[in-house]
């Protein structure tokens, strides 16, 4: 069912562990229209998925691609959690930050159409700042994510 904003689905997906056939593959399998990429930097030491790269490989497979860093978890909050392993407080500080860029999410909302997927890294989104995100998109589409699995 489509909201107001014209999402029609809402996914996330990480690529940790992911072949890019895989990757593209479960896109295509849950008709992904656009890839948002929730990353603060878009790049990657995986080949094909940092920006350039994973864009064109979207693209030949039909799928837009969109970079929102503003929505990526800041380097300092991500160095803290992989250092104390406190993903409590990870997300406490990220929430606070999303809230902060309150206004770009709305306005990512108002500007998304058809079936999107977030995208970060970290296969398992409980460990992963796009469940925040798509919380905060559902909130506001009413829509309920599905977080997919790549590599399984």
């Amino acid at each position: 069912m489509a909201d107001d904003t014209g999402i029609d689905g809402l996914f996330t997906i990480g690529y940790e562990g992911a072949s890019m056939e895989a990757f593209t593959g479960t896109l295509r399998h849950h008709a992904v229209d656009l890839l948002v990429d929730v990353r603060q930097a878009p790049v990657s030491r995986r080949p094909g998925f940092s920006r350039k790269a994973l864009a064109e490989t979207l693209a030949d497979s039909g799928i837009g691609y969109r970079h929102e860093g503003a929505l990526g978890a800041p380097k300092w909050l991500r160095d803290q959690v992989r250092e104390d392993g406190d993903y409590a407080r990870f997300f406490r500080a990220y929430d606070e930050h999303l809230r902060a860029h309150g206004d770009r999410l709305h306005a990512l909302a108002e500007a998304l159409h058809g079936r999107v997927a977030l995208m970060c890294y970290e296969r398992d989104v409980a460990v992963c700042h796009r469940q925040s995100v798509a919380e905060a998109l559902a909130a506001r589409t009413g829509l309920e994510p599905v977080h997919l699995d790549a590599a399984a």
